[in-house]
């Protein structure tokens, strides 16, 4: 009679996926979900060619033909609404953390919190053409100069000034991996609607939840998606302004 055989199987447990049970946890599942991955992704290797081609283009594109007479315009209102320079420059977090001056058309009076307070709704500080112009985005035009000198790109994570990247990385987890691409004039998070003041820090964390998306993910295809949505959004706020049809 022959032996019983005997089969021996180890059962290998596979490890139990906990389900976050509260939006920030939810939130913080994603970035270490995004941290595990996110440098795995390599774009195609002419990736960085076209966008810098597609970038001075583009730049030169709108400043030659839409800056050239809008500039003077936009700094006669400056100047009548209130006292100080047409241009507002701000030190900002680059590329590797490198700070560099990033240029917009000066939005509010002359103040000493313009560098470490961020702007909020019905803020004071604001002048009238000002405020149509945060509105209309118009304000962030000059940083078409920002993307031909090569401090910026038109489509990256938006750079923050000084102050709040030293606050940020101090409290947000992964938040310096946003500065391992250029910072753009627009991006993911600006057309998922995380737009001007950040107020509470679920807010900010999606924001940088979707830098990181970007950046696992980028593509010409994603750049120009972001480019059109982007300009769609500003053509419906500037007509939704222009015809008092709707707040921004």
């Amino acid at each position: 009679m022959k032996d019983q055989a005997t089969l021996e199987i180890t059962l290998e447990r596979s490890p139990v996926q906990i389900l976050p049970q509260s939006d920030m946890a939810s939130i913080r599942y994603l970035f270490h979900e995004m941290n595990q991955q996110y440098l795995d992704h390599e774009p195609a290797t002419y990736y960085y060619t076209v966008k810098r081609v597609m970038d001075v283009v583009i730049s030169t594109a709108f400043i030659v033909l839409v800056m050239s007479w809008l500039t003077p315009i936009i700094a006669l209102l400056i100047k009548l609404s209130s006292k100080g320079p047409v241009f507002f420059i701000q030190k900002r977090t680059g590329y590797m953390g490198v700070e560099f001056n990033c240029f917009k058309f000066r939005t509010m009076y002359i103040n000493d919190e313009a560098d470490i307070k961020q702007v909020s709704i019905n803020d004071k500080r604001i002048t009238t053409i000002g405020k149509f112009l945060r509105i209309t985005h118009l304000d962030e035009t000059p940083q078409f100069f920002n993307v031909i000198i090569g401090d910026m790109s038109v489509i990256g994570p938006r750079p923050h000034m000084l102050f709040h990247t030293r606050h940020y990385s101090e409290c947000i987890p992964y938040y310096n991996l946003r500065h391992e691409v250029k910072p753009g004039m627009t991006g993911m998070a600006q057309i998922k609607d995380y737009i001007g003041e950040i107020s509470v820090e679920r807010e900010l964390r999606k924001r940088i939840q979707w830098d990181i998306y970007y950046m696992k993910n980028r593509s010409i295809r994603l750049d120009i998606n972001i480019l059109l949505s982007t300009a769609g959004c500003v053509f419906k706020k500037a007509y939704r302004l222009i015809s008092g049809k709707g707040k921004n």
